[in-house]
């Protein structure tokens, strides 16, 4: 399965609440919010965007389309501000960016009550342990409701798949260890059982579903290093298989990552209601 590319036209506006300064960009295939090789977080961050937004695809979960978003040489040359440049010139090339979903309301923990589904937040949940993502709390949700039934959309995965940021420590163990923070995720205590998403969701993730969404990732991303570093492998292929070998290992049975959420789970039903004080 190829990723669709996309190339920008425009820059539209940044979204500074992001640590790594996205924007929505006007492109050939409409808006997207894009994340930028040359910001802060760099080609790692792309990179998860694309992993975990292939997988959620293939999951059945709601995501804006992922795409890879290309920027010529002369793209925002323009732009009067000297931060905004400087990622741009960082980011001639390929970069990635989420369909931009107008009218999105950003989501309120607290005023989720039942609108998000149990089995739905479970599954939202499972995704996030599989794939390490520390950034999917009450202080940021990365969620957005959209559409005329007001779905929920899953947003922004830069952070997730952490262990790519050192690689040399990435020992089997630690692939199938489990996910602490998870115990911080924001739809936790909305999830169902998640041996029952389990039991659902990691048979879909075969190895032919894993290549497709690693197969596409180009290259140019995965040889990116900054100046004056070294990519963390010698060729694009072995770093697309470390990948691989650790989203493999995880899934194997049994999960201890998955055994660990739900007991995190079952603790956060179990603590006492604790009401709300009265304003004076």
């Amino acid at each position: 399965m190829s990723l669709a590319t996309y190339e920008a036209h425009r820059y539209v506006v940044p979204l500074r609440e992001g640590g790594s300064l996205p924007a929505v960009l006007d492109t050939e295939g409409g808006l997207f919010v894009t994340k930028f090789r040359g910001a802060g977080q760099g080609a790692r961050a792309l990179i998860a965007e694309l992993i975990v937004g292939g997988l959620a695809e293939r999951l059945g979960l709601p995501i804006p389309e992922v795409a890879l978003i290309l920027l010529d040489d002369g793209f925002g040359r323009a732009e009067p501000d000297p931060e905004i440049q400087d990622i741009l010139n960082g980011s001639r090339g390929l970069n990635v960016g989420l369909r931009y979903l107008d009218g999105a309301f950003g989501f309120d923990p607290l005023a989720v009550g039942d609108l998000v589904a149990p089995d739905l937040a479970a599954a939202i949940v499972w995704l996030d342990a599989l794939t390490t993502n520390i950034d999917r709390t009450l202080r940021n949700p990365n969620l957005l409701w959209w559409g005329d039934d007001a779905r929920l959309w899953l947003i922004d995965h830069g952070a997730a798949l952490y262990f790519h940021h050192d690689w040399p420590s990435m020992t089997p163990e630690r692939a199938q260890a489990p996910f602490v923070p998870i115990r911080e995720h924001v739809l936790l205590p909305h999830a169902s059982d998640l041996h029952v998403a389990d039991a659902r969701l990691a048979p879909l993730l075969t190895p032919e579903m894993i290549a497709s969404v690693l197969d596409p990732i180009p290259a140019a991303l995965l040889m990116y290093a900054p100046e004056g570093r070294t990519p963390p492998f010698a060729k694009a292929e072995a770093n697309r298989e470390a990948y691989r070998a650790v989203l493999t290992a995880r899934l194997e049975a049994p999960r201890s990552w998955v055994a660990d959420a739900e007991q995190a789970r079952l603790a956060l039903a179990d603590r006492p209601t604790v009401p709300l004080a009265y304003r004076r």
